[in-house]
């Protein structure tokens, strides 16, 4: 089994190493100093979206919304409610599809809200939308490798 895993800052986009056993410690990025794991919803741009999804080892659960969209706005809460409970297990972010319109092509995303999995540098598992923080998790803990 590995003893560390690859963690990419979703502030600065640096990629960090991280002791398997230290995951659930909060651990922070050695280049910004910001918390690598600890709970929240982050807001990300394609380019970091892209290196997360590239090189993380951990789970990575991305929520592709937009702010006129009302079952994103109604979900919002259940993903950082989710979030918050699956802290040190899985990380959560959000990218704006309507800042970032070539994102939505890229990933083929049809609809939003969008929810997408990535881990060990791939895709590995995609819900399509809203649904409840208890369902949310319960997606991440059957698809992903915790």
């Amino acid at each position: 089994m590995a003893t560390s895993a690859k963690m990419t800052c979703l502030d600065c986009s640096t990629v960090n190493r991280v002791p398997v056993d230290k995951l659930t410690a909060g651990p922070k990025c050695g280049t910004c100093g910001a918390k690598l794991s600890d709970g929240k919803v982050r807001e990300l741009d394609p380019l970091t979206l892209d290196k997360a999804a590239k090189n993380d080892n951990t789970p990575l659960l991305v929520d592709f919304w937009a702010p006129w969209c009302g079952p994103c706005r109604m979900m919002a809460p259940a993903f950082a409610q989710a979030a918050q409970a699956m802290a040190g297990k899985a990380r959560f972010a959000k990218i704006n599809t309507e800042d970032h319109p070539k994102v939505s092509t890229k990933n083929n995303i049809r609809g939003i809200p969008a929810l997408i999995l990535y881990q060990n540098g791939k895709e590995i598992a995609r819900h399509a939308g809203a649904i409840p923080a208890n369902a949310i998790e319960a997606f991440v803990r059957k698809n992903a490798k915790l």
